[in-house]
């Protein structure tokens, strides 16, 4: 009797050892893969205007017209936006600026068109803002959908 309980239990270990339960299995279509060579991943940030401004709604309205004016259409299938408060120091001053800001991640295909489109919206802010510089962090990414 003791020599037939341990065969059935070996038998029922090797059999649940040779193949996963359903629940272990990914499920088929979870995730749909992607070339994922060649893709960045770039975060811009845009001061929209002090911390103690009064009129930061104003403020917000010309920043949601840029948005769908010129980031939007460049890259229509999607982007990240965050509030951010920053600060920064411009050069040859002692005082330091704080003021809303806005940061825009942007996870794309590495091409020559939307690199011209990142630095085309980059100047049409400091054109339309008046601001020196539009911070710019790129990185490589490994992206799947």
């Amino acid at each position: 009797m003791r020599k037939l309980f341990a065969a059935s239990a070996v038998i029922c270990l090797l059999a649940s050892c040779a193949a996963p339960t359903p629940a272990l299995r990914p499920a088929r279509g979870a995730e749909q893969r992607v070339e994922t060579e060649h893709w960045l991943r770039t975060e811009l940030y845009f001061g929209i205007g002090p911390l103690d401004d009064v009129s930061a709604a104003a403020h917000q309205q010309r920043w949601r017209e840029f948005l769908d004016r010129e980031i939007t259409p460049r890259f229509p299938d999607g982007l990240t936006i965050y509030d951010v408060h920053g600060q920064w120091r411009a050069s040859g001053r002692s005082e330091i600026q704080h003021e809303r800001s806005k940061e825009v991640m942007l996870i794309y295909r590495d091409t020559a068109q939307h690199r011209a489109d990142i630095e085309a919206i980059r100047a049409a802010w400091k054109k339309l803002s008046g601001d020196e510089s539009v911070l710019r962090v790129t990185q490589p990414a490994e992206v799947a959908f």
